[in-house]
């Protein structure tokens, strides 16, 4: 059954507004219960920014967990040196041990190669 409803243009318009205006709240909602999940974290401005910046993801995310090179490359089981390479584009690291290194700074290896 086709039944139309003619409504003032106003109304159309502010029962538009109030739609996208409840999406933007649920799309708030999932997001929030998200985070409380522990499914993902926030990421301060600063580190934000240096990634917007096009610095190295593996530094960023380093320096945010607090990690020297050292350490990383440690509890990775890689090389030191490699982590250096890979964070001045010297190269970019075998898929190995590019997940070791994520799996270690507890990201996605999309996170680390985006």
């Amino acid at each position: 059954m086709n039944e139309m409803v003619t409504i003032p243009r106003e109304e159309y318009d502010r029962l538009r507004a109030a739609a996208e205006d409840l999406a933007d709240l649920q799309a708030y909602d999932r997001a929030k219960a998200v985070l409380a999940a522990g499914e993902d974290e926030l990421i301060p401005a600063e580190y934000a920014n240096r990634l917007l910046n096009g610095e190295s993801a593996l530094r960023v995310y380093r320096h945010l967990r607090g990690l020297t090179q050292v350490a990383l490359a440690e509890k990775a089981g890689v090389n030191r040196v490699t982590v250096a390479e890979i964070e001045t584009g010297r190269k970019r690291g075998s898929v190995a041990t590019l997940r070791a290194l994520a799996d270690t700074l507890e990201l996605s290896l999309d996170d680390l190669t985006a």
